[in-house]
């Protein structure tokens, strides 16, 4: 079984919608896990465009780097620099890839011009996901 560790700043956002994504599309082949270098929460509004989409993050919530994941997994994926940067070392065995993707929390305007980049963020994490899918 293969595992995957997506992670971001707060494990809010990027790294919740990706962790439903994965749980949803990667099949039983796959344990997928979600963290952040931080604790922010869950952000609403993921949860809401993952709803859109028929993807239920409600029950997420924003956890910690856990390093003994970490260090297993196949597959550790960055959502943002400073994720990048701050990823504690991993075993050369651990295949990184890097998707830098704007932080959806940090969009202004209207609730709906907000809502718009979080959709934006989300499908892009889903087209990513598929890739991965594909790639297996």
């Amino acid at each position: 079984m293969k595992q995957v560790y997506f992670l971001c700043t707060g494990n809010s956002c990027r790294s919740q919608m990706a962790e439903g994504f994965a749980q949803e599309l990667l099949g039983s082949n796959w344990r997928v896990a979600s963290a952040g270098v931080e604790r922010h929460g869950l952000n609403p509004n993921a949860v809401k465009v993952m709803a859109e989409v028929g993807v239920d993050i409600a029950d997420h919530h924003s956890k910690l780097i856990d390093l003994d994941y970490l260090n297993s997994s196949d597959l550790v994926v960055t959502l943002c620099g400073d994720a990048r940067d701050k990823c504690p070392m991993t075993p050369v065995s651990v295949e990184k890839q890097h998707w830098p993707l704007p932080d959806p929390a940090g969009a202004t305007g209207t609730e709906a011009e907000k809502l718009a980049v979080f959709r934006t963020v989300r499908d892009e994490i889903r087209e990513r996901v598929l890739a991965l899918r594909e790639a297996d």
